[in-house]
């Protein structure tokens, strides 16, 4: 049941007749993975939410150093929702992260970027409010292993879906298993998980997310898409971490895994997470103009070139892990080009032609895949966009021919994603001023950014010998 809580008071009323017996806090940590933990509900007063509720800082992924460990949660009171899974009636609050000594907002807390974002585009007077909407894709496993020692490294998934599974002694083997590349849209028996996914967007509809439809997607083994209906950016990136959380749990509940990892098998489509995004000014939406090249605004062109300018350093943010350009290769449909198109769908920016309605247009950017924190890519994005506007950047002409059929002369001049993490990471590092505009993201946010990823993902990885290394070399 959607929740209308606007006030600390409609917050209390709601504790008292749905009879909540706990209430869960949950924040997000650096990298974008919820956290929580739960009080009673009388620990939810007047007190708790001006002052906060306290928790150890130090043990969360990118936040603080033992020695200042003390942080403070802020309940908000608009985010409310009952958990549609716990046995307990639980009532689940988002909450932004506080300093206690010095009583400000947290700089390294994603949400708090997020809504510094959204402030800044009202402070620039382009326009009012900025619109996102992600499409994030998934797997669903059957069964996932896998471990990592001094002497061995592997992964194994297996999905009943899975076409490798076709000649598997199932007691019996009904077939219908979606080849590789081809799961996108068969009906079942083919579709084996359209019960899983009408479970997963009724259980959102209960909390009071507006869901536009689902489906299977292009890859074998079990690859799922749950679109949501677009909202203003902090909160959209709210409900994409609700999105995450039903989902798995739907899976778990069904004795299932998912995963938002962007490229979990080999030689098949990988997931990512199309953002369809807009900036309105009341009622009139700044991306439409009449006329134009795909209904696009000069304004929406400006904003394409800034996000398209600046690709490099959003990807470290966008499609932030070793795993994300796993995905951003060709020939997996994935959008490695650095162009725009109005139907294109490997230009990392597509304007959608579904609809002539003008409150239709918007931008699509699709190069970034589920494995980011929704609130820093969501901000990099606008603030991406918003530079170029600010400095009239020109995204150059469109290009609607197959980007992967050029002429030799024609292919030179089309830029490219970067092929790995490490490089990204470099890129933000050399351009990140468009960022730190109102003080959205700080140079601290960036630094630990930049340094958490190398030491915690980009050097592991490397170190290590790859399994396929062996396939390659052992006879050397």
């Amino acid at each position: 049941m959607p929740l209308a809580c606007q006030t600390p008071e409609d917050l209390f009323k709601l504790i008292r007749d749905q009879k909540v017996q706990i209430v869960d806090l949950r924040f997000t940590d650096l990298p974008g993975t919820w956290q929580h933990f739960s009080v009673p509900p009388d620990a939810i007063d007047d007190n708790a939410l001006a002052e906060g509720i306290g928790f150890d800082g130090s043990s969360i992924r990118g936040f603080q150093k033992i020695q200042e460990s003390d942080m403070v949660l802020i309940p908000d009171p608009t985010s409310a929702f009952l958990d549609p899974f716990t046995e307990a009636t639980t009532l689940v609050l988002i909450c932004n992260v506080r300093d206690p000594v010095t009583g400000q907002r947290y700089t390294r807390d994603p949400r708090y970027v997020a809504e510094k974002a959204e402030v800044y585009l009202k402070s620039t007077a382009i326009g009012d409010i900025s619109y996102f909407g992600p499409e994030a894709e998934f797997f669903i496993f059957n069964d996932i292993r896998y471990g990592q020692g001094i002497n061995h490294a592997f992964y194994y998934i297996d999905s009943d879906e899975g076409s490798w599974n076709t000649g598997r002694d199932e007691h019996p083997n009904l077939g219908h298993k979606p080849r590789a590349k081809e799961g996108y849209f068969p009906v079942p028996p083919v579709d084996t998980l359209q019960d899983m996914r009408s479970e997963m967007i009724l259980k959102l509809m209960e909390i009071g997310i507006r869901i536009e439809a689902h489906h299977h997607e292009v890859a074998t083994a079990g690859q799922n898409e749950i679109d949501m209906r677009f909202d203003s950016l902090t909160r959209m990136a709210d409900k994409l971490m609700i999105y995450k959380y039903v989902v798995k749990n739907v899976a778990h509940g069904r004795g299932m895994t998912a995963t938002f990892m962007p490229k979990p098998l080999f030689g098949d489509n990988a997931s990512g997470m199309h953002v369809h995004q807009s900036i309105w000014r009341g009622e009139q939406n700044l991306f439409y103009s009449e006329g134009n090249y795909a209904g696009l605004s000069e304004l929406g062109r400006m904003y394409i070139a800034g996000i398209l300018a600046h690709a490099p350093a959003l990807l470290a943010l966008c499609a932030p892990t070793t795993n994300s350009y796993r995905r951003l290769v060709p020939g997996y449909e994935a959008p490695i080009n650095l162009v725009y198109s109005q139907r294109n769908r490997s230009a990392a920016c597509r304007i959608p032609m579904y609809s002539t309605s003008p409150k239709a247009k918007r931008v699509e950017v699709r190069f970034p895949d589920p494995s980011c924190n929704g609130y820093l890519a969501f901000a990099a994005m606008l603030m991406a966009g918003l530079d170029g506007i600010q400095r009239r950047m020109n995204p150059g002409e469109a290009i609607d021919k197959d980007l992967y059929d050029l002429a030799p002369e024609e292919a030179k001049a089309v830029k490219s994603t970067p092929g790995s993490l490490a490089e990204v990471l470099n890129a933000l590092e050399a351009d990140h001023d468009f960022l730190l505009k109102g003080d959205v993201f700080t140079r601290d946010v960036v630094e630990t950014w930049l340094a958490y990823k190398r030491e915690k993902e980009v050097d592991p990885v490397a170190i290590r010998p790859h399994p396929y290394e062996f396939h390659l070399y052992y006879d050397a």
